[in-house]
């Protein structure tokens, strides 16, 4: 049976929100930037120093998982601090995620990945 008809038989609903924390979630630099952010709140500077990356890069990140509701932001005075907005929940996920590749019998690997959707980008 395809895996598609067991979500539908289980009630489980596909939706844009779905599609929306799984494309945040598929990006190495914002599981860096979430790994980060488990450690506690932060700045924007702080993430900035910490990943080597220019602001409107990290900025950019944390919009993304701050509208999929990844992270939360809390103003105080010029700065915003981001946290997760669920860490244990999250954990929940990345976890589940974790024993999913377990049980798939395979190890992906990130640099064949990568050369797969440079190909896909070039039309080969």
């Amino acid at each position: 049976m395809p895996m598609n008809e067991n979500l539908t038989d289980a009630g489980f609903e596909v939706t844009e929100a779905h599609a929306a924390l799984f494309h945040a979630l598929a990006e190495p630099t914002r599981l860096a930037l979430i790994r980060h952010l488990a450690t506690g709140e932060h700045r924007v500077r702080d993430l900035v120093d910490h990943m080597h990356l220019a602001q409107s890069t990290v900025s950019n990140h944390l919009a993304c998982l701050r509208d999929c509701g990844v992270v939360t932001t809390r103003a105080e005075g010029r700065a915003s601090w981001f946290s997760l907005a669920d860490p244990s929940r999250l954990a929940d996920v990345l976890e589940a995620a974790d024993r999913l590749l377990d049980a798939s019998g395979s190890s992906l690997s990130l640099r064949s990945h990568r050369d797969h959707e440079q190909l896909d980008e070039e039309g080969l």
